[in-house]
């Protein structure tokens, strides 16, 4: 089922002190599916947010049209989606669970149960009374994802996330999106840290300049390609071949084709080795968006 829809997106602001105009949007398309966690990647210039933006109808399209769950967006819709913006700011002298008080009066019916609910979601219930003033970045980025995810929404979309945090405020965001993900949210995120989205996304979008360069389920994406392989073995060496790293009796080697594969594996045995591992390496996501910002 399909939770959001754009299609054909086009957008075109004016520039500089002659305000001439400039395309931002070239036509942008993709789906995301219900459950799903998509990352809508790029470097930054490349029309993320305008596309988040134009989603959430904060900015208005010049062309082009936006469905979620199979309908344009009005009141009712909006109330079905959380939104974390890329640089939330909050009141300093407030406490975490003040700041949620006060977005519940946006949302309607929220009581306390609910506030601690979405405190516990993101890791910050022992932090709740804590004054902002006193939090990290990355406590500040999970007490924004609790006020996205503090009405219970279907769809969740977060505008770079997980930018300016250190490695360990990008595990601990990690984990809280892979929590939502466990509960049957459906995410959309924007991102240029092409690690993270690697470990956690199902699907990816490219996007460069304005236009979608490739889109797709990233499992299918990652493994599409072989560089080379990289073979274990152990007891005994292959002739004519020099490993790349010796650990012990085992030896390392690294080859380009299938073939190779198998003759190292039939030489190996012939010889009364054994063959510890075979794996299979393909392009990572970075490879796979440089080259098609490249093309």
């Amino acid at each position: 089922m399909k939770i959001l829809e754009v299609r054909d997106l086009r957008k075109t602001y004016k520039t500089g002190f002659l305000l001439k105009r400039k395309e931002v949007l070239h036509g942008v398309t993709f789906s995301v599916e219900k459950g799903s966690v998509v990352g809508l990647l790029g470097p930054n210039g490349a029309g993320k947010t305008t596309t988040i933006k134009s989603i959430l109808g904060i900015t208005r399209i010049d062309s082009g049209e936006v469905l979620v769950f199979g309908e344009k967006l009005n009141k009712g819709i909006k109330r079905k989606i959380g939104y974390l913006p890329e640089n939330p700011s909050f009141y300093d002298y407030l406490t975490g669970r003040e700041i949620l008080r006060e977005f519940s009066r946006f949302y309607g019916n929220v009581d306390e149960g609910e506030i601690n609910r979405a405190l516990e979601e993101v890791g910050l219930f022992s932090y709740g009374n804590k004054k902002i003033k006193t939090y990290s970045k990355g406590m500040l980025q999970r007490l924004g994802l609790a006020q996205a995810v503090l009405h219970q929404p279907e769809l969740v979309i977060l505008d770079e996330p997980m930018s300016g945090l250190d490695p360990l405020g990008r595990r601990e965001f990690r984990e809280t999106i892979n929590r939502l993900r466990e509960k049957g949210k459906t995410i959309l995120f924007s991102s240029h840290i092409l690690q993270d989205v690697e470990m956690i996304c199902d699907h990816v979008i490219l996007l460069y300049e304005g236009r979608v360069v490739k889109e797709g389920v990233l499992e299918e994406m990652l493994e599409q390609e072989i560089k080379f392989f990289e073979i274990t073995v152990e007891g005994t060496e292959v002739e004519g071949r020099e490993p790349i790293r010796r650990s012990a009796n085992r030896l390392l080697y690294r080859v380009e084709t299938e073939e190779e594969v198998q003759g190292i594996i039939q030489e190996t045995l012939r010889k009364g080795g054994k063959v510890r591992a075979i794996m299979p390496r393909t392009l990572t996501l970075e490879e796979i968006f440089i080259r098609e910002v490249q093309r």
